[in-house]
């Protein structure tokens, strides 16, 4: 399942980022994410919230359910190994934190799921692979630049990196063509308005201009 996971990363480039929507609109927004051409979807525990972590672990096992495979889920802001103990009962397939923490890295690869930790600098890409991290999430991408990315891909070749934070149609292919194997994109694509207004179809559309983009790259 973990080759399966990382090649459809590669594959499909995008990861959408589902973060602060409630549990019963996520299934909507899934649907509108994959009919734009989305498979693969990140839905975050709210660290302010810790009763709501029950709830966010059952919405990304609704998803699963209801796709059966054809749209991957997995949890974000993953701080913990309870967390990723959580996800991992519910079928989530895949982990991603916005820190390089070795013991979520660790457990995420015990329970046998992809493991994307966050991380800045090459000292903390480099200790999230040591650690058995499947593919480097490089936040915040888009202060830095594709420049960054492209000067930390020189000497780290070999690690996988993933840019999110600030991702957009317009700079997708900076991003690629530095050496990323794909983005996280979060309120450009699974916008909260949209969403709180129940106009799923922008999100789709949305979603369609992203998939344009990476085509494009």
């Amino acid at each position: 399942m973990r080759e399966h996971v990382i090649r459809y990363a590669e594959q499909y480039k995008v990861i959408a980022i589902v973060r602060g929507v409630e549990s019963e609109k996520c299934i909507s927004v899934a649907k509108a994410l994959y009919d734009g051409g989305i498979r693969l979807m990140e839905v975050t525990y709210d660290q302010r919230n810790p009763d709501g972590w029950k709830t966010t672990a059952q919405a990304i096992g609704d998803i699963l359910r209801t796709f059966e495979g054809k749209m991957l889920v997995g949890a974000g802001t993953v701080t913990t190994p309870e967390l990723v103990e959580l996800t991992h009962s519910v079928g989530g397939q895949f982990i991603i934190s916005p820190d390089t923490n070795v013991d979520v890295i660790r457990r995420t690869r015990e329970l046998d799921m992809v493991s994307m930790p966050g991380a800045l600098t090459p000292s903390e890409i480099m200790t999230a692979h040591r650690a058995g991290a499947d593919i480097v999430k490089l936040f915040p991408a888009a202060d830095l630049g594709p420049g960054y990315l492209k000067a930390i891909r020189a000497p780290i070749s070999h690690v996988k990196l993933m840019a999110v934070g600030g991702i957009n149609e317009n700079n997708i292919a900076q991003f690629l063509n530095a050496g990323a194997i794909g983005v996280g994109i979060g309120g450009n694509l699974a916008n909260r308005i949209w969403i709180e207004a129940g106009e799923f179809y922008k999100i789709t559309e949305s979603a369609k201009a992203m998939v344009a983009a990476v085509a494009n790259a």
